[in-house]
């Protein structure tokens, strides 16, 4: 019995690696605060704002306990995730739709990073440089250098850190005693470690960062700390 012949199968064209990321240098500085409080952190280009936010909240040293979204040019971006349909704003767009080199690309430079909308701590997130790819591949984010602490939550946005900071310097002060209990009995407003934040920005997640793992980032920095 004949059989008709197989036609040859086709190969498959091999795809070409994509080429290694760009990284972005970014400085990071919390807007009012004197000294001011700052972070300079590198990041892939093709980094998704929603990642970038988990950064930022490590980088800094947030604990991802309010809403936040980023201001670019007359855009807002956020997590339509993290919030109900009503409270969703029509004129939002999403977070995890946007790179930060489609950011960069459109022309923009510095933008806002504003987290938690009750204290209103925002950010002035710079795009200081373009930089050759991570010669580790593994690492998608990097705090190179920084200064002072990040603000305790809640303590009622820049102006309410001011004054805790002036009864923090008082022990004479008739609060100074109940705010020490409130910080947990230290505060060192001048402290910023670089290893340990890099080291907790290792265990974020590319390309996302779920909202219960970055929790478990935090919990793990916050028992360290407590430790």
């Amino acid at each position: 019995m004949d059989y008709p012949r197989r036609r040859a199968i086709p190969r498959t064209p091999q795809r070409k690696p994509a080429p290694p990321a760009q990284r972005y240098q970014l400085k990071v500085t919390l807007e009012n605060t004197k000294p001011a409080v700052w972070r300079r952190v590198m990041v892939r280009d093709d980094t998704k704002l929603d990642l970038l936010h988990a950064v930022l909240q490590i980088a800094t040293g947030w604990t991802n306990s309010h809403l936040h979204m980023f201001l670019i040019g007359a855009d807002r971006y956020s997590d339509p995730t993290l919030v109900d349909d009503q409270d969703w704003d029509e004129e939002d767009k999403d977070e995890r739709k946007v790179a930060l080199s489609q950011v960069v690309a459109s022309g923009v430079s510095t933008f806002g990073y504003e987290y938690d909308f009750g204290d209103s701590w925002t950010h002035r997130v710079m795009v200081e440089k373009e930089l050759p790819p991570d010669p580790d591949s593994k690492v998608f984010a990097r705090c190179t250098d920084g200064a002072r602490a990040c603000p305790p939550e809640d303590c009622g946005g820049t102006g309410g850190y001011a004054d805790l900071l002036k009864i923090v310097r008082n022990p004479r002060h008739k609060e100074h005693k109940s705010m020490m209990e409130w910080l947990g009995g230290r505060f060192d407003p001048s402290a910023f470690d670089v290893e340990e934040t890099n080291g907790f920005l290792r265990m974020l997640k590319w390309p996302r960062t779920l909202v219960s793992h970055l929790g478990k980032v935090i919990e793990a920095r916050l028992d360290q700390r407590e430790g």
